[in-house]
């Protein structure tokens, strides 16, 4: 399943009242460490169907950038049934971000 837009309308209902784990990759297009980890991203969202995968460009959606403080992109958090249970930053490789998971 590829990685979900979320926007500030549906993050309440995406991320915060999903169950299970999230994982959300804050983002912009211009970010050449949000490039490396983009199809890294999108193959976890093809791989795993255990976990919600969701992007939101810093960009298009500051408030959401500005609630959880992400100050330097990529930012990856992860959610547990709608409550943050870990946080990343900075580009990663795939064994790094699939053990966020866990």
């Amino acid at each position: 399943m590829a990685a979900l837009k979320i926007t500030k309308e549906n993050f309440q209902t995406e991320v915060l009242e999903a169950k299970g784990t999230v994982l959300v990759d804050f983002w912009a297009s211009w970010c050449g460490p949000c490039k490396m980890i983009g199809p890294i991203i999108d193959q976890i969202a093809d791989e795993r169907s255990d976990v919600k995968v969701c992007k939101i460009n810093v960009d298009d959606e500051p408030e959401l950038a500005a609630k959880f403080r992400v100050m330097s992109i990529p930012t990856l958090i992860v959610f547990k049934d709608g409550q943050v249970a870990t946080q990343s930053m900075g580009a990663k490789p795939k064994a790094a971000i699939l053990a966020l998971l866990d």
